[in-house]
């Protein structure tokens, strides 16, 4: 009886080791991304992970697949702000909520700037048209919010695509100042309006020109560098 509960037990068991590491590789993912970027070596993944790097390619064979499972919730929120933006009456709100919800997201996760404007070359079929299909849909969401007189009539998705690695510079450069992060978007949505700017801004950041962070090597959160 105890042999035959040892070998139902087993396979349990490895499953649930499997599901530990799989989860352990994901967070190691986020960490590394973060601090490194989405181009470190997927060896320094499985070191910081604890598991072999033959352990994290049969979990995820590529970059891409590390990368997209690391950020699935994000990119799933990404994907369905897009859809709520095209289906609120209002196109103008549906589209400042869809900036909020990206700015935000890469303010959360810092590993997620680079993972969301990044173009993965080892996109299958299906992720390509995924793109293609959210490529649309956010041209669909400028054209009706132009249409409503809300948009300016000379903005272009590409910007958009600006302002996204602009709030990623910042968020980068300024990890744990959301102040700062809060403002810039407010900023940038005002700009994109077709109405004069109304409504107040949120409140300031603290930073002044003498604690920018001008030098790469001394931005918050970065590694000094060594000769």
């Amino acid at each position: 009886m105890v042999e035959e509960s040892s070998r139902i037990a087993g396979p349990a068991r490895l499953r649930a080791d499997a599901r530990r590491n799989q989860e352990r590789i994901l967070v190691s993912a986020r960490a590394v991304f973060a601090e490194h970027g989405i181009d470190a070596p997927m060896a320094t993944v499985a070191r910081r992970a604890g598991v072999g790097v033959a352990t994290l390619y049969r979990r995820f064979p590529t970059r891409d697949a590390l990368v997209r499972a690391a950020f699935a919730q994000q990119l799933e929120t990404c994907a369905r702000a897009l859809t709520e933006a095209l289906a609120d009456p209002d196109p103008w709100r549906g589209f400042q909520r869809l900036v909020e919800t990206a700015c935000a997201l890469q303010r959360e996760e810092r590993g997620f700037p680079a993972a969301f404007v990044a173009a993965f070359p080892d996109s299958t079929a299906e992720h390509a048209q995924a793109r293609e299909r959210a490529e649309r849909d956010l041209m669909t969401l400028v054209r009706r919010a132009q249409e409503a007189g809300a948009l300016r009539a000379d903005f272009h998705p590409s910007d958009l695509a600006v302002a996204l690695l602009s709030h990623c510079g910042l968020v980068n450069a300024l990890p744990h100042d959301d102040a700062a992060s809060r403002r810039l978007v407010a900023y940038l949505l005002q700009s994109f309006r077709a109405e004069p700017a109304h409504g107040a801004l949120p409140p300031p950041s603290t930073l002044s020109l003498r604690s920018l962070p001008l030098a790469a090597d001394n931005s918050p959160g970065r590694r000094p560098s060594r000769a």
